[in-house]
This record gives C-alpha cells, structure tokens and sequence, in this order.
C-alpha cells in the first residue's frame, strides 16, 4: 500500500522537538557574536513590483490609514499612511514566518501567531505566540512552540489579558499540540481547551463580540507528507463554546444542515458582529460532484483527460475525430506531432497502443490532484448560532479548483449581514447573503487570495491580501491600488548573467520570473519614468533559471512541474509559457515522467550548447533544449505515488573542472554520480548519511575534481536539523561538515569560487558561512532580518559578491572582499614571540 511504503521508507525521520528548536534559538546567538563576516553589510536590491504572499492584515478600525500586512515569510509591516510606505516592525525576532496578526487598538498591543497555516509546499513552521507593546521595537515570546501553525489569535473584546488560539499544528507529522488554546494572563500561561485528534487543528475562530464567551472554532483533519496530501476527514467541522472556550460541543452535526463526513475540508468562519446569531462558515468540500453522465464529458465542444480514463477499444474507435485531433494537437498536451486522430485509432485497433494510451500519458500525481472532481467551495449560513445551517447558492461557486485547502476564508461586513466576500483563485463578493457572486479581482489585483479586511464605517472600503501583496479599494472592488512597497518576493532559485553591470533572475512563488540589474535601487523613481529595474520573463510559479553567459540574452525559466522554455530577451513573446519548450519529449506507450514542483535544469558551462535537464531521469541535449536524449533509468527508488509528484530529481551540479562529471539527488533521498555525461551511473548512498532526507542541494567544487558537497533536508518531515556533507572522493565517503549549525533545515551549500576554506550555507533562518572549511560556522546577518528563509545563493564569478535568494525578503547583495581577507588572515601562521619564555632578567 502506498502509505505503508512511504512510511516505512521515512519512519527513521523524526520530527524536531519543540525543546531543540528552542535551543537552537541559543546557537544562532553563539554564531553571530564576533561574526568577522558581519563586518560586511547586505543590500537589498528587490525586487518590490512583485510582492509576496500575504495572511493577514488588522487595519485601525478608527484611522484606517493605519494598518499592519502580515506576509507568510516576509514579517510584519506597518502602515501610517495607507500604505504608500511601510516599516518592518517583526526583523529582530527569532522567527520571520507568520500565520495571523491581532491588535489590540485600545492599548496598542500586537499578538502574532507564527507559521502560516496555508499548508502549501512553502509553508514554514513558526515558534508560537509573540507580543509587543511597543510597536514592535521589541518582542516577548509567549509559548506554543509545538503549535508551528497558527490560523487565529481571537482578542477578547474588552479583557487584553485573555485570548485563544487557534493552532493547526505540524504540517507533516501527527502531534498533540493542537486545536484552541487559551490564556487568561496575557500569554503567560495556556490552556489547551478544545482537542480532537493528533491529525485534527483549529484553523480559524470567531467570536460573538456582545457576549464574549460565545465562540466558535474550525477544526480540519488533513494530513501531508512528502507524496500525498489528504485534504479532508470526518473529523473537521464547527465547535461552539458558551463558557469562554473553556469547553466545546460540535455544531456542525450530521443533522444541522453542514457537512459531515470524509469530505469536509478547511472551514472558515465569520461571525456578523450587528447580529451575532448570524454566522457564515465556507468549507472545502472534498465530497466528489455527483455524476452527470456515464458517457463521455458533456462539454460538445472538446474532450477533457478524464474522457480519455478506462476506454475500451471500441470506445475509442467511438470518438469524434475532430475534438480528438483538437486535443492531440493543444502544445499544452505534449503528445507527438506525428499523431492524428485516423492513425490513433488504427493504432488502438491493432494493438499498438492501449485504448488508455492517452490518459496513461498525461496523467501523473499531480494531476491526480488536480483533475478530482470534488465539490470545492461551498458556503453556509446560520442564522440561529450556530444550530442550523443552509448553503446559501445553487450555482457552485468555483473559486477553488482542487486546493481549498490554501485559501479557506469568509468575511462579513461589520454593517451589512448580506454582504460577504469569499477568498480564492479569484475574488469573489455578495450582496445577497451569498445567494450570488461576483468577481471584483481588477488586472491590478493579483490571483490567489487569502484576507479581506472591510471599513466598520465605509463598507465599499476595502483591503485585501493575496499572493501578490495588498490592494486597496475605496469602491466595493471596481478599481484598487497597489500597497506593495515592501521588497518581499519569495525567491525559490536564482542565477547571474555576465552583463556589466550583471543582472540577477529568480523564480517566485506564485509570480513569475523576473529579472534586473545588480545595481538597482528600490525606490518610487520608475511610477514616474514607466521603467522599473526589474522585468517579468515568465508566469506561474517561478522555478529554476539558466542564462547562457555567452550572450546573456539566452534564457532558460519556466514554472512548476518542469513547464521549461528557453527564450532570447529581446524577442517578442506572448502566453504563457514563452519561447520554445525544453521539456524531455516522450512517446505515447513510453512510462510517464515525474517532474518536480521545482524542476532542476543547468546549463554546461564547458559547452553552453549542453543542456541538462532532471525528471526522475536525467536527460541531456547537445542543441540548447530542441532535443534531448534520456541518459539515465529512474534515478529515484521509484517509491509508490500519491497525489503529490514524488521520487524525482531535485538537484544537480557538473564540475567546472571536468564535462560529464555530475552529480544527481532526489527528493527521496538519493545521490548518484555519473563520469561520462550520463551513460554511467552510481548510487552514493551509504551508512554515513541519513535515509530518506530530501537533497536539497548537491555542488561540485571548482578546487578539486573529486570533491563534492551535499546538504540534506527534513522539512517535509517537519524535521529541522541541518545536515551538510562533503566528500573528496566523488562522493564514495562523506564527512559531516558545519556541525555547529542550529537546527534549520538546510536548502543550499556552496563554496567560494577563491577559497576554498569558506563554505556558504543557507537555511530556512538565514545565512551561515565557514571560513575553516566547514570545520566551525557563524552568522553572516548584517542588512538582513535577523530569521529569513535563504532558498538560493550564487557567487558572482567576476565580480566578487555573492547574491541571495531569500524566500520572503526578495534579492540582498553582499561584497566578498572583507570576508576572504579574514579568511587568509586565519590561515596565517601566528608570529613567534619575541623575547625571553620566562624569568627576571632572562635569567
């Protein structure tokens, strides 16, 4: 069983305690006194036309000029002038990722649960509750370390010393530690009051602002590992205290009109504050739609993948012509030009090709998530507390395809019971208590939402918060403005051209590619001369890039999944994929291919005509991209497959000393070496590293052909220790490096490019480095937020500075010259002592 196997495989793998991440907090401490490497200072170079994700604002509800935008991995920042500018207020603390923030406005006291609770591939863990009282000047931790994910703190409306939490829990692991806490000391102290199941969290809570022992509480059961994400149970649904939250009883029973069963997923709540007997509940309904027809898709005008699924031959020999060379012949499809609807069917008829053919070919993990057909987004009303619920819409409302379970969220107007928004892909808002909906997202207004914040006292006022930042709008979503200064991007991977002055690309979370130059500067100068330093080159998820430096116009970016093209910047473009595709082409017949969300492709710099590309096999091409050839078998352990891509390539490096010496890992734990450009391969697994850890990172040395360096990585095992690896024998032996790392997962390793004593390596905190070859680490923080996840680095081969790619603070650009000057001052042989060893006089 599917389950059983992946299991088995990372049993060994167990979540970081609470108790060692808290001590780990201690050693990022150690390593950043006497940092030689702070006595050099990060810049950061943006990019701020492209935000990132958004989830939470808490808006002054007196001068809402005044407000406070929570973002995933990017901190808190303040706004007192209706976000023309803001001020980061959550730098120094020991944790940058957040899920909520709450103010007090009567005192002026922030509550901030860490960890988002959106339960995507880059939602990071957080450390609990913080409070400040001085507008963030300073912070005091308040417990909850085990929580890692808080979706709500609930403010008491008129006692600032108690609150409740709602705390979602490991994302990857089964823990204890969840469901609604609650303090009546300020945070001094909790109480777990509402608990299901080690697999069921609180993901949001309401509160009756009259009477303020009257709560409510989202409870949701999923459970996520590396391969296979369950988005819903039984045990989800909506809890009720009347004592304060000292004790709860479930209200979304089998009989109240609500969802119950396997199929309920998230749950958002809104309590109408006017009157309270009137609540809102949106939920992800995991429920399949009932079947509409038992023949093919009932859309006449083309075939869907499903029309493909369990065809007999005859079926096949059924189809219309015409819709099935429509779907051969889409690019998006990737099926063979050679294919036509006559020649498929013959095929089909002769045996050549199974009656599933097509379907074998394009269906994999991913798509199994995505092509369920599930209900998705439903909303329901009570208008009796909470006793019983009506689903407010006939027509479904479609704003969550497969994946509820990152958006989740209802809110009310405070002055109008029947006006709601719904966040999702889109934006989606009723004046009708939700009988109908429309979208008020603008071209402006980025897709995937995630809050919406609605003016007590002007309800056409509104802020919203989604992927791509803030957006403001005072006419009921007609027209909205950017509130996107801040440089937040959330960089997973970026490169360097040779430009003068060199240009930096990255791929972003959710937006895009985008590139610019080195030298930029973020400041409001390009609203006035239209230019803005940075370009977009690519949609969707942003992933890997690859410039040839040859002419550092040639550029290789693409989104999730391994959807790669390679294009000339310059050239006109339009959709969205750009340029011509470089994905691995494959027969019909041929085993389907596993991609990554972030797909590894790299250019050889001995030949920049040769391009490499990972899927769970390793495929290369001598002409850029048109073709390529598959040089290897499955790469990965081939593990059983869920709804989530799995036993895929995940990293690779060529020596610059050597053509065809590379170097492969998976997500699965595997690293192989080839010597000969692919031909040949071997497993370097062995007794010395940890099984079945994600390889973040695999980096062939530029100082000796046969030293490489490895880090590993435990977060889809919510387990947090830094492994960090080299070997000077391509990889036959390891040896443990940078041991005095605190425990963070590690995403890159890289050496100097001049040195080879010093050892860049960035974690889900922020950056380290080693300038006894790994031997000891310290801190390297000056210009950047004291926690910041590093995804990516680079040393710029000319221009001595190194550039990095954080996930939530955009691009920082550091020179190296100080650093490497320490560096060879600790090699130095310390001077003998002049004089006498000892005695009066030298006698």
């Amino acid at each position: 069983m599917l389950i059983v196997a992946c299991s088995q495989l990372l049993a060994q793998v167990k979540p970081t305690n609470a108790n060692d991440r808290l001590k780990s907090i201690d050693q990022r401490k150690v390593l950043q006194q006497n940092s030689i490497a702070n006595a050099t200072g990060f810049r950061n170079v943006g990019p701020n036309v492209m935000s990132g994700r958004v989830v939470d604002l808490d808006v002054n509800p007196v001068d809402p000029t005044e407000f406070y935008v929570a973002y995933a991995t990017g901190g808190l920042w303040h706004t007192v002038n209706n976000g023309q500018s803001f001020v980061p207020v959550f730098d120094s603390t020991d944790i940058i990722t957040i899920g909520d923030v709450a103010v007090n406005w009567a005192n002026k006291i922030i509550w901030v649960g860490t960890g988002e609770v959106n339960a995507s591939r880059s939602t990071y863990a957080g450390l609990g509750v913080y409070k400040s009282s001085n507008n963030g000047k300073t912070w005091q931790w308040l417990g909850l370390p085990e929580s890692h994910h808080i979706g709500k703190i609930q403010l008491h409306p008129t006692d600032a010393n108690t609150a409740w939490v709602a705390a979602l829990g490991h994302l990857y692991s089964p823990n204890k530690e969840r469901g609604v806490y609650k303090t009546t000391d300020g945070g001094a102290s909790w109480k777990q009051t509402l608990y299901v199941d080690e697999n069921t969290g609180c993901v949001d809570l309401d509160i009756n602002p009259a009477s303020p022992n009257e709560l409510y509480a989202a409870m949701w059961y999923k459970t996520r590992r590396a391969w296979n994400f369950e988005e819903s149970g039984k045990t989800s649904g909506i809890y009720k205290s009347t004592n304060g939250g000292d004790s709860w009883e479930l209200v979304s029973t089998a009989t109240s009109g609500f969802p119950s069963g396997d199929g309920v997923g998230r749950i958002g709540l809104a309590v109408y504050p006017q009157k309270p007997n009137i609540v809102y509940a949106v939920v992800d309904n995991n429920f399949r739609k009932p079947a509409t027809t038992t023949t093919l898709t009932a859309d006449s005008t083309r075939y869907v993948l499903a029309d493909f699924k369990g065809l007999t031959k005859e079926q096949f020999a059924s189809l219309d012509d015409k819709k099935l060379n429509a779907f051969v012949r889409s690019p998006r499809n990737g099926i063979p030009a050679k294919y036509t609807a006559s020649s498929l069917k013959e095929m089909v008829q002769t045996d050549k090709l199974a009656p599933t053919a097509i379907y074998d070919f394009l269906f994999d993990a991913n798509t199994a998530l995505f092509e369920t057909p599930i209900i998705g987004c439903e909303l329901y009303r009570s208008d009796d507390a909470g006793k019983t619920w009506l689903k407010t819409h006939k027509d479904a409302i479609g704003i969550y395809s497969t994946y509820g379970y990152y958006f989740g969220k209802v809110f009310v107007s405070p002055s109008n019971e029947n006006k709601v928004v719904l966040t999702g892909v889109g934006l989606q808002m009723s004046v009708d208590a939700g009988k109908t909906f429309k979208s008020i997202g603008g071209d402006n207004v980025h897709s995937d939402h995630h809050v919406m914040w609605i003016n007590p006292n002007k309800e056409t006022h509104m802020i919203n918060g989604n992927d791509g930042g803030a957006n403001i709008t005072y006419d009921n979503g007609a027209h909205w403005f950017k509130a996107n200064t801040p440089a937040v991007g959330q960089f997973y991977n970026i490169a360097v051209d040779m430009a003068t002055p060199y240009n930096v690309y990255g791929g972003l979370q959710d937006n895009g590619t985008w590139y610019g130059s080195s030298k930029s500067v973020m400041n409001l100068d390009w609203t006035d001369n239209g230019e803005n330093p940075y370009k977009g080159i690519g949609g969707g998820d942003g992933m890997q890039v690859q410039v040839d430096w040859r002419d550092n116009k040639t550029v290789y970016s693409g989104s999730q999944f391994g959807a790669y093209s390679r294009q000339v910047l310059g050239t006109p473009v339009t959709g969205f994929q750009r340029g011509r595709s470089v994905r691995p082409s494959r027969d019909l017949g041929e085993t389907p291919l596993r991609y990554n969300w972030q797909t590894p492709i790299l250019i050889s710099r001995h030949n920049q005509d040769v391009f490499y590309y990972g899927s769970n096999k390793f495929h290369r091409s001598f002409n850029k991209g048109d073709s390529s050839v598959t040089m290897s078998g499955d790469l990965s352990t081939n593990p059983a497959q869920g709804d989530v891509p799995f036993g895929t390539l995940c990293t690779m490096s060529e020596s610059p000393l050597r053509f065809g010496l590379i170097y492969t890992g998976t997500d699965d734990g595997n690293i192989h070496v080839t010597k000969d450009g692919g031909y040949t391969w071997t497993l370097l697994n062995n007794k010395q590293l940890p099984k079945g850890l994600y390889v973040s990172r695999v980096y062939a040395s530029a100082f000796k052909e046969g030293r490489v360096y490895l880090s590993l990585n435990g977060y889809r095992n919510d387990h947090f220790n830094a492994y960090v690896y080299v070997s000077d024998d391509y990889g036959a032996n390891w040896k443990q490096i940078a041991k005095d790392l605190p425990a963070e997962p590690v995403n890159v390793v890289k050496e100097d490019l001049v040195d080879q004593d010093i050892i860049y390596v960035g974690t889900d905190g922020g950056l380290y480095v080693s300038i006894d070859g790994g031997n000891t680490s310290m801190m390297w923080n000056k210009g950047l937020p004291y926690s910041v996840p590093v995804h990516d680095l680079v040393i710029h081969p000319r221009d001595n500075e190194i550039v990095l790619g954080t996930h939530g603070r955009s691009i920082y650009i550091a020179k190296l010259d100080d650093l490497r000057k320490a560096s060879m001052k600790n090699k130095m042989p310390s001077a003998p002592v002049v004089g006498n060893s000892g005695g009066k006089g030298g006698e």
